[in-house]
């Protein structure tokens, strides 16, 4: 087998750098950005082990000499060995260890910025390790805690509805039972919600996308007190659906658009057609509900997203069963 055009322009790299008369620390700084550059856009997960190796060589440089160099060396190969596609926890429990040991030497040397980007890496990483049981999800939502405190919404929009986002999910995703289930939900909604006063559509479309079409799967999805029906959740979760509508299209945005119609579809399948008048049934949601669903199995198709695509498929049997029962 041949060896790819990335082979060779690491291996010509690697020797230009052994070379040049460059100070080391000029050296390093190559290495770092060089790696950056696999890092930024990866067409495999090949050129994520690239930018891993680069990281690597890097950080050996570093040595004692360039303490913050060093840091950098190990936040970089952290951040590509958690972005690599992986089974099992290996390469996740490799980036906490980088992370965990370079933000004490960030925390000394670097910009708040940079230490609140760290903070918000690892707190995905540990968020990726909670199925493992290999960390918990209340230091996953302490880490992205920590960066918010930099990652402000008037300075840092994206960041801070990230951040948001992220803190929101891992409240839904925590295991509990009774009470702190509500409350837990609860949390998730109102992290969305705060998000939401400051990130508007015009100036962040794709952030309050992000947030709307999420808010809505937490409405949709929160567990009720007393038993009882979920209408009251299911209208507003299909509110904030139509929210992310007004920024999610099928030309722009496909793939984001295709979620959003499903889960929409999900919510009307469920809602009667008259809230005032249960008893008539919700003929005409679920004719909507097929829409939503037929549009969204073509876009999932064509952009080859299997696992959605199968999702969706099945949906659109029982709506089809859930029709002829109805007609």
């Amino acid at each position: 087998m041949n060896p790819s055009i990335t082979d060779a322009a690491v291996t010509a790299a690697m020797a230009a750098i052994a070379s040049e008369s460059a100070t080391n620390s000029e050296k390093i700084q190559m290495l770092l950005e060089m790696a950056r550059g696999f890092q930024k856009q990866p067409k495999s997960a090949k050129d994520l082990r690239h930018a891993v190796s680069l990281y690597y060589r890097a950080y050996d440089m570093s040595g004692e000499d360039y303490p913050l160099l060093k840091a950098r060396s190990q936040v970089g190969m952290a951040g590509a060995l958690q972005a690599i596609p992986d089974v099992d926890s290996d390469l996740l429990l490799q980036a906490k260890v980088g992370y965990e040991e370079a933000l004490p030497i960030l925390q000394q040397l670097a910009s708040q910025e940079e230490v609140a980007e760290a903070k918000m890496n690892l707190g995905l990483v540990l968020q990726s390790l909670v199925p493992f049981n290999l960390a918990r999800m209340t230091d996953s939502i302490q880490a992205y805690q920590d960066a918010l405190r930099v990652f402000t919404w008037d300075n840092y929009p994206q960041e801070y509805a990230i951040l948001h986002n992220n803190i929101a999910i891992a409240y839904l995703s925590m295991p509990m039972t009774g009470e702190q289930q509500y409350l837990r939900q609860g949390l998730a909604v109102q992290a969305f919600e705060s998000a939401l006063q400051h990130i508007n559509l015009m100036e962040h479309p794709r952030e309050y996308g992000m947030l709307q079409n999420n808010l809505g799967n937490a409405w949709q999805y929160l567990p009720l007190d007393h038993g009882g029906d979920n209408w009251d959740n299911l209208v507003k979760a299909i509110a904030a659906y139509n929210e992310a509508l007004k920024v999610r299209n099928p030309q722009d945005t496909p793939l984001e658009y295709a979620n959003t119609i499903s889960n929409k579809a999900n919510a009307l399948f469920n809602l009667p057609d008259d809230l005032e008048k249960p008893e008539m049934g919700n003929s005409q949601n679920l004719r909507q509900t097929r829409t939503y669903y037929q549009q969204a199995w073509t876009i999932f198709t064509k952009y080859k997203q299997v696992e959605q695509a199968e999702i969706v498929a099945q949906a659109m049997e029982k709506v089809e069963q859930e029709i002829i029962h109805n007609s």
